[in-house]
Formats: structure tokens, sequence, C-alpha cells
């Protein structure tokens, strides 16, 4: 166990070892790194430090954004892109998203933002509640299977990284939109490059009156980010704040339910020379929930969590192109969280707080040729309040036979504990459990890459994860509340393809298709409010085009079916000007106006038609 006190200490210390790894690296030969080549796309997820994705040994998925923002509204809806991650939205505009990835509960995926925790430790509900807007994202990756040796706590299935890049130019963009059910969109993006510095302030706003009763949500955010380099090295620093209040019906039961969050995020993170990194970034997030939106006094939540992370990061080059990875992380979190009903004052989570401290190594080796790679890490993880520690490793590898095949297999460990609504949360349907232990998961897969040309690619990876103390909300009937416990026995095995064909220069077709099935011992005929919510088959299929010279058409179709539950297709398309000063977008939404839910419960839009356009105001 390490005390509260040590973990502060440790925290503390933090400038001070950064500028001994600072000086002594000097005397450290170059490191050897992949060199990134023009136009290659860079893995951050996974590995020790960015790799070629030609080169990972782990399964990732990346998702760029540029050029495509024009395409969706918020930035969760390029994640159904991956069709290893079934996304669990209660409507439009992104108001609350829950994230399943490999069959994993929605609490099971840790969400950053370059590299910083996003996870909610009030409740996973919100670890999707980014703060800040589409504008600011150039990229998303994702992490499929256990990454909690260099990412920590709560990567049991996933880890999903929102990643942001500095400006190459100095530019003004506006955007504004209107469609269906009162829907208006704006945005604002501006970005200068100026010698050694660069920034970028962002701002959006999406509303909607909803698509039927107590379904309406107004959303706001904004951003600042500043790059400057100089001989230390390259000075990141980014706030960024967001503002959601939406109605809930249904959400959490058959009531007329009304939320808001907030949130703001702050980081700094400082190269130390070309070995050493030093970071440390805040979140602070509030919700005011309203069980019944037309009578706010019958009952009311109020939660404020905040939560603190301070990085400090070094490798060592050891022969061509390998490395060791040294980590030192120390985080904490905290709520004060109150109900009001009748005009009573409670609590309702209470007032807590609890830290952890990690270290971890990692050895990625890789020959000059090339040709294979592998790594192995290991995680200490020591957590506050008690004598509690967990030891997470990982072991991943690949290797290239020929120029068109690479064979990959990894195996890792993920954790998680209780968020505070898991522990301690009581409301008229649900109750927390105090005495619910951490869970746990085991990761392997393994699966190939084929590359024959320049226009076709094939992708397959077949996983299995046990699980230990899983958490769930559990019943007996209808009648029952939900109860918070630990469930053992549950099993996932799958399997993941993805299919990308160029037939031409103007056309690009991407399929992806994940397998998956549970074992369900692990419940003894209760029912399961969350765990058993995961999709048996999930399809993701789009087609682009361009039309004539700027415009380009892009359809996207899902079919998904989730556990004991039938098979749905939604179909979504854009056209949109990709070019010039003046860009003009329409994207429809559901044309298959069907009728679904991706939560129990929870209807989810029928078709809608947005229309608008950009404008780009920029010079290189």
């Amino acid at each position: 166990m390490l005390p509260r006190q040590t973990i502060l200490i440790a925290a503390g210390l933090l400038p001070a070892v950064c500028l001994t790894a600072a000086l002594a690296q000097k005397t450290n030969s170059p490191q050897s790194t992949s060199v990134k080549a023009p136009g290659q796309t860079m893995v951050v997820l996974g590995s020790a430090v960015p790799v070629p994705l030609a080169e990972s040994p782990r399964s990732v998925m990346v998702i760029p954004l540029k050029g495509k923002r024009l395409a969706a509204d918020t930035p969760l809806d390029f994640l159904r892109e991956d069709s290893a991650i079934f996304l669990e939205q209660r409507g439009a505009g992104g108001a609350q998203s829950d994230l399943v990835l490999r069959g994993g509960s929605f609490e099971q995926t840790l969400v950053l933002l370059n590299g910083f925790r996003i996870n909610d430790s009030q409740t996973a509900h919100h670890n999707l509640d980014l703060p800040l807007p589409l504008e600011a994202i150039n990229s998303i990756q994702v992490l499929e299977g256990a990454g909690s040796t260099l990412h920590g706590v709560d990567a049991l299935s996933g880890v999903v990284d929102f990643l942001t890049v500095a400006p190459s130019r100095t530019s003004v963009e506006a955007r504004a939109g209107t469609g269906n059910f009162g829907e208006n969109e704006e945005s604002l993006l501006a970005g200068a490059v100026h010698g050694h510095w660069s920034g970028r302030l962002t701002a959006n706003r999406n509303f909607s009156t909803g698509f039927m009763a107590d379904r309406d949500y107004r959303n706001e955010e904004a951003s600042a980010e500043s790059w400057l380099g100089s001989r230390l090295g390259v000075t990141d620093l980014l706030f960024a704040g967001s503002d959601r209040a939406f109605g809930a019906n249904q959400f959490y039961g058959p009531y007329n339910s009304w939320e808001r969050t907030k949130g703001w995020f702050a980081f700094i993170r400082q190269e130390l020379g070309s070995h050493t990194q030093a970071a440390f970034g805040y979140r602070r997030h509030t919700d005011e929930f309203i069980l019944l939106r037309n009578d706010p006094a019958v009952y009311e939540n109020n939660h404020i969590d905040g939560s603190w992370q301070a990085m400090l990061r070094h490798t060592i080059g050891i022969r061509s192109n390998s490395l060791l990875l040294t980590g030192l992380e120390a985080d904490g979190d905290s709520i004060r969280s109150f109900n009001f009903s009748g005009g009573v004052t409670s609590y309702a989570l209470g007032i807590h707080a609890r830290n952890r401290g990690a270290g971890y190594v990692d050895l990625d080796l890789q020959p000059s040729s090339q040709r294979w790679n592998l790594s192995t890490g290991m995680r200490l993880e020591i957590f506050s309040g008690g004598a509690q520690t967990v030891w997470a490793p990982q072991l991943a590898g690949s290797v290239h036979l020929g120029n068109r095949w690479k064979l990959r297999s990894s195996l890792g460990y993920g954790f998680r504990i209780p968020t505070y609504t898991d522990l301690y949360y009581s409301d008229p349907a649900t109750v927390g459990n105090p005495n619910l232990l951490p869970e746990s998961a085991w990761s392997f897969d393994g699966g190939f890459d084929w590359i024959p040309g320049s226009r076709v690619s094939l992708s397959f990876t077949s996983f299995y994860s046990p699980q230990q103390n899983t958490i769930d909300y559990v019943r007996a009937s209808p009648a029952d509340k939900w109860h918070a416990t630990n469930l053992n026995g549950l099993r996932f095995v799958g399997v993941e393809s993805t299919l990308t064909w160029i037939p031409t220069r103007t056309q690009s077709v991407h399929i992806g298709w994940t397998g998956l099935h549970g074992a369900q011992s692990a419940l003894h005929g209760l029912q399961s409010e969350y765990v058993f919510n995961y999709p048996v088959q999930n399809i993701h299929g789009s087609w682009a085009v361009m039309v004539g010279h700027a415009f380009t058409l892009s359809n996207v179709v899902q079919l998904a079916q989730r556990y004991k539950q039938s098979v749905y297709p939604v179909w979504n398309a854009t056209l949109s000007h990709g070019t010039g000063r003046f860009r003009p977008y329409l994207r429809g939404e559901n044309l298959s106006n069907t009728g679904y839910q991706e939560i129990e419960g929870v209807n989810m839009p029928s078709r809608s038609i947005v229309g608008g356009f950009a404008l780009d105001f920029g010079r290189e």
C-alpha cells in the first residue's frame, strides 16, 4: 500500500525528476525510432513511442477527421467506422453516449484526449462527454484489447484517444447549418502560425427542439490550444470547456427527466529534450439531474467531481530501432454529491476522494531490417485507501512475411475500479454497492494484415477475453430495483475483419464486420442492465465517390444486432464540397427511417436532413 501522503509527495517531486532526467539524457546516444514518411499514418496507442501503423503489433484503428468534419456534428459519430465499437447513443447531438468495445461494458473502455484521461469518476455514462469541439480534433485512434500496461486503469477492452494537432496555416473557418426537429449548428475555428509558435481557437454550438417530447438538447463547447517550440522542446497547452443540457426522457427509466452537464479541462505537456516528456492535467465535471422535468422538487441530484493527473516518461535507445520506455504516473479524483427531494437536502454519492500511483516499463525490440518486432511491458498500480496493488503485464509481437503479409498477436491485462455511482448511488430505481471489488480481464488476440497493393487491404483478428468480478446492475424481476454487483464467469470470444478497396481514383469502399459471442453463465437467471447489451453482429459499410471535381458523396450503412434482439439497418449519407472558400454540405441521418434502440427503452431519432455551408478564409 502506498499512503496518500506518499503519492502526493511523489507528484510534487515530478518536476525535480523531470529536470534530472533532462540533464542525464545529454550523455545518452541519440534515440533511434521509426522515421515518418510523407503521408504515413502514425500510431500512439499500445506503443512506447509513435510508430507507423504498418509496424504496430497491436490491433489499432486510425480514423482521420481532416476533410470529413462536414459529415458529422459530433466527433462521436466517426467512432462507428470501427465495427469493433458499438456506440450506444440516447439520441442526436451526442447528448449522452456509451461505448462498447469487444463486448466489454460501457465502463471498460478508457477514453483519452491527447493521452490524458477523460473517464469520469462519477459515472462512465459521462466518459464521452468531451470538453472540446469537433473542429479541434484531428484524428481518433482506437486500441482494441486490454491496454492497462501503458494507459492504466479502465483499459479492459480497449482505449480510445482523441487527438489534436498544431495548425499548419493561418486561417479562419466558420460553419452554419439547420435541419429537422429545429436543429441548428454553428462552429468557428481560428488558427495561426508564427515562427516557432502556433495556436488554435475553436467554438461550437448545436441545439434541437427534439424529435419527441423531452428530447431537446443544447450543446456548447470551446477550446484554446497553443504549441511553442524552444531549445528544450515543444510546449503544448490546452484549455477546453463544455456545457450540455438535454431532455432525458426514458434515459434511466419511465421518467420525463432532464439533465445538464458542465466540464472544463486543462493540460500542459512539456518536452525535456528528445527523450523525456512531463505533463499535468486537470478535469472538472458537474452533473445536474432532475428526475421529473415537470416537477423538479420531487427528486434532484447535483454532482461535482474533479480529477488530476501527472505523468513523466523517459525513453532510452537500445541498438538499432529498439528502445526502453520507463514511466511514472500519479492521479486522483474526488466528488461532492447531494440529493434534493421535497425540500430536504441529503447526501447522494457523498464526499469522497482517492489517489493512485503507478510505474511501468516497456521494452520494444525491432531489428534494423524491420521484419519483426516484439513489445513487452509491466505496470504496477498502487491505490490509496486500502492495501491493494495491481500488476498489469503485456506482450505483443508481429512479423512480416514478404511485403504483403503481416502476422500479429498480443496478450494483455486490464483492470477497472468502480465509479462513485457504482459504489454509493441510490434512487427510486437503482442501488449502489460500497463493497464492490475492482474488475479485471485478460485479452488475447491474433490476426493478420494483407496488403497486396495500393488499392486493396484486408485485416482479420480473432480475440478471447475472460473477465473477473465484472460490475453490472442486476435484478430478479421488473418489479425490483437494479442492484450493483460483481459477476464472474463472463467471457467473450469474437472475430473482427475490415476490407478496404479503392476501385478507381475517385471511389473508395470500406467494410468492417465484428461477430461476438459471450458466455452467459454469470447471471444465474437474473436480469442484466448493461453487460448483456453487446452486439452479436455489427457490420459497417461505406462507399465514397467524387461527384464532379469537388463534391464527395458518402453513403454509410450499419447493420447491427444486439444480444437477443433483431437485426436493424441504419443508412446515413453526406454530400459535401471539400475545397475552396465556400463549402456547402447536406447530411442525411437515418435515411432508412429505421425505428431502433441502442439502449433498451430509449428510442433513436427518425429520418432527418441537415444542410449548411462552411467558409474558409486562410493562407498557407
